[in-house]
């Protein structure tokens, strides 16, 4: 851009094999009006990815808006309960592509069999263009990552919203408020949902948008990470703080949740019963912390684990075996149907 050079690494989620997703990179740092764009430079790497099993219903709900926008349906066809998926698309002209562009739902998750409504917008620059939708590409983590300076230190967060892009994220000296801007192109209201690793897992947030207090919602998710959630205006821009942050740098984050760990105490111990702790394995189960490569869905009546597995259970609680271990042993023990959630 003249002569500044502005880069990005973007980190992309994985892909099944033989799937594709369309992705654009902003840059509204830009300030010229005749950037040039050096080749990016890609590079790979191997992952285990089964494929998402979401797809677009191709019928009479399908349907483009004489304004550009889409709106459809989408159904789980797998066996699995999906958290928090997101839907991007290719916008199409008549000879070119336009854009690309994703649901503006947020949608916590989709049950096995389950059909949900969807809604696509295209940039409004190019509304009129709008000829078609294609590449449907379904993912099931669309949240943006950031890694911000705090405390000597790198912070990592993430946020998911459609349509709006925040940018140049920095923490103040003491490292208890963040500042990051903002800019929403779309004639719509959408939403935006930080989410943040706990330091002391006491914080108290507050949110403003160019200094004016909003309404927002803050709550920590099953893995134990903070979310602060808010509404994004249509058509807005501006400077977003949120405050409250503790000083210093989050501890590493277990592999599996406390809550599933404080559930294996209990269960071990007698203090509640086999259903109630199963319910936490399926968590690691849904959320590929322990990753299934086939696994049939079961009714509550099904779960079953046997009572020896206790002993393993509380060689985990007191620590002598980590959780990798205990991960390994379970996974195990669901492949072989021992264990059944």
């Amino acid at each position: 851009d003249a002569s500044e050079t502005i880069s990005k690494t973007i980190k992309h989620v994985p892909l099944a094999v033989g799937s594709e997703i369309p992705f654009k990179i902003k840059f509204p740092e830009l300030k010229s009006n005749i950037p040039v764009l050096v080749n990016p430079e890609l590079t790979f790497e191997k992952t285990i990815k089964d494929e998402i099993p979401i797809q677009v219903l191709y019928d009479k709900t399908l349907i483009k808006h004489d304004d550009g926008h889409i709106t459809g349906k989408i159904q789980n066809t797998g066996n699995q309960t999906i958290y928090y998926p997101k839907l991007f698309a290719v916008v199409h002209g008549y000879d070119r592509v336009l854009d690309i562009t994703q649901n503006i739902e947020f949608i916590e998750k989709i049950e096995p069999g389950e059909i949900l409504d969807f809604t696509m917008y295209p940039d409004p620059a190019i509304t009129e263009d709008v000829f078609y939708y294609s590449c449907f590409g379904p993912v099931d983590m669309s949240v943006v990552p950031i890694s911000v300076e705090k405390n000597e230190g790198k912070f990592d967060l993430r946020y998911d919203s459609p349509g709006t892009f925040f940018y140049d994220a920095k923490y103040d000296e003491q490292g208890t408020a963040l500042t990051i801007r903002s800019t929403n192109s779309y004639p719509f209201p959408t939403y935006a949902n930080f989410e943040f690793p706990p330091i002391s897992g006491n914080e108290k947030f507050s949110v403003t948008i160019n200094g004016e207090p909003i309404d927002f919602i803050q709550s920590m998710d099953q893995m134990g990470y903070w979310h602060v959630a808010f509404d994004v205006e249509p058509q807005s821009q501006g400077i977003l703080e949120i405050s409250g942050f503790d000083k210093g740098l989050p501890p590493d984050m277990p592999l599996v949740p406390m809550w599933v760990k404080q559930s294996g105490d209990w269960w071990s111990t007698g203090q509640i019963v086999d259903s109630e702790f199963l319910e936490g394995i399926k968590f690691l189960v849904d959320t590929q912390i322990i990753e299934i490569s086939t696994l049939e869905s079961s009714s509550s009546s099904d779960l079953k684990i046997p009572q020896w597995t206790k002993t393993v259970v509380g060689w985990w609680n007191e620590e002598q075996i980590s959780d990798d271990e205990f991960l390994i042993i379970i996974k195990n023990l669901i492949e072989r149907e021992i264990i059944v959630v």
